[in-house]
């Protein structure tokens, strides 16, 4: 065994990162192992952060090709994908060669190479060239992430058949391209490619898009995204996937048994995530895994062995970058004697299309379930200045609010910089407060913001501009 640590954290990502420097910072020696040769797992490297990048330069280049309409005549107007992808992969090199600083700078031990358990308190690290190094730990953190799911029996080729990764590295734009599944990846990267010029057609096998998502705003998109040019198929799904020389034939069948064919170029297939558990050895650690393969943990994030505990996308929960360092940060303070607590009625989940969407706390599906009585507040960007201004109006502020209490129980955003707006009601959440105290709050004319506000008022029925 070549050195010890007090803690080692498997896994360079957001949560894995964050938790390795949360630990160094409270003074235990610490290591963070990642395979991936870079770190910022893959919410930086083929993730969150390159998808917003070419979110924002294709809203970019789709709002240059519109300036004329607005008095601003700029010429002909074209697209250098090549470079578009240079300014991509430039954002995601500079971000992890920065997490890469951070962990330098507090002092936190920088493997490269894949982490396995060799026993419960050693992990055995191979690099690149296959050398083999082993670490003891008094405490190891899996913080290993999660990987696309595809459907049963189609592979991933990224270059016909596309994960959320193949789908960032497109080398032209395709005519015409599938998406199988209504989620947040898939309609930010068909949203991405539709701009760009590519025919884009969403399959989903359930009657809404965006699961889970509060059924109002859920449909609200759909609406905003048909205005846009993409095609939806509900209540479809896929029967086989061939490739064929010119791109590929997705076969599906809809909820009364009627086929229809798709030709395309590409098929991006968005159908969610599974924990990436697998390579770690983690029979040898003597970890319990769940039915799905996740790793069980208590409240506190330890799983059955007392000094082994998970983060992130492999455990419960979603598979939110912003969770894992929460619960990286609370993991970390835990370990260190203090008290570290994630509030998961208050992690946010932002769509980053245009319009963006976000949401935080309890919908109106699961308040009726739950049999909560609630209030709603809605106030609509288009009576609101700054949007108003810019032309940027589409979309409403949801916000849920106990009967009784007047607390916040939730809010649903659709339009521009929700995911920016969503901050604002998550403070208020997190200190319990009433949608009246948000009501109260002075906000900034003209600001998006102000649409909060109104939401609020609109609670108690009482806006001022609509």
């Amino acid at each position: 065994m070549s050195e010890k640590f007090q803690a080692v954290v498997i896994g360079g990502g957001p949560g894995g990162y964050v938790c390795a420097i949360r630990l160094a910072q409270l003074g235990l020696k610490t290591a963070c192992i990642e395979s991936r040769g870079s770190l910022g797992g893959t919410c930086l490297n083929v993730g969150c952060i390159p998808s917003k990048s070419l979110l924002n330069l294709s809203e970019e280049f789709h709002k240059v090709k519109n300036l004329s309409n607005k008095g601003i005549e700029v010429g002909e107007v074209k697209l250098n994908l090549n470079k578009m992808m240079k300014s991509k992969d430039k954002a995601v090199t500079v971000l992890t060669k920065g997490v890469e600083f951070l962990l330098k700078k507090n002092k936190v031990t920088y493997f490269k190479g894949h982490g396995s358990f060799k026993s419960k308190n050693e992990i055995n690290i191979k690099d690149v060239d296959n050398k083999e190094t082993v670490i003891g730990a008094d405490n190891i953190i899996i913080a290993t992430g999660s990987v696309p799911v595809s459907l049963p029996g189609i592979d991933f080729d990224e270059k016909t058949i596309l994960s959320s990764t193949g789908a960032l590295k497109i080398e032209q734009v395709p005519k015409k391209m599938v998406v199988v599944g209504g989620g947040y990846i898939g309609l930010e990267m068909g949203s991405v490619w539709s701009r760009l010029g590519a025919e884009v057609h969403v399959v989903e096998f359930l009657e809404h898009i965006t699961p889970g998502m509060d059924r109002e705003i859920s449909q609200e998109f759909m609406k905003i995204l048909k205005k846009q040019g993409i095609k939806f198929h509900m209540q479809h799904k896929v029967e086989e996937i061939k490739k064929n020389s010119e791109g590929a034939i997705v076969s599906t069948s809809d909820k009364d048994g009627n086929k229809k064919d798709f030709d395309c170029d590409v098929v991006l297939i968005s159908v969610g995530r599974k924990p990436n558990t697998e390579g770690l050895n983690i029979e040898a650690a003597g970890v319990e895994l769940d039915e799905k393969h996740r790793v069980k943990t208590d409240k506190n994030f330890k799983t059955n062995q007392n000094n082994i505990y998970a983060i992130g996308d492999v455990i419960t929960g979603p598979m939110l970058a912003h969770k894992a360092e929460d619960e990286g940060i609370a993991v970390a303070e835990n370990i260190a004697g203090q008290s570290g607590h994630v509030n998961y009625d208050t992690i946010p989940g932002v769509v980053y299309t245009t319009p963006e969407v976000a949401s935080i706390g309890k919908t109106e599906e699961q308040l009726k379930e739950k049999n909560v009585d609630y209030k709603i507040g809605k106030f609509s960007f288009m009576a609101n200045s700054r949007a108003k201004a810019i032309d940027d109006a589409e979309g409403f502020v949801k916000i849920l609010a106990d009967s009784k209490t007047d607390k916040v129980l939730g809010a649903h955003l659709i339009g521009p910089h929700a995911g920016e707006l969503i901050a604002e009601i998550g403070v208020a959440m997190e200190f319990g407060a009433s949608s009246e105290d948000i009501a109260r709050t002075c906000h900034a004319h003209p600001t998006f913001s102000e649409a909060v506000k109104e939401a609020a008022l609109s609670v108690d029925k009482r806006a001022i501009h609509s």
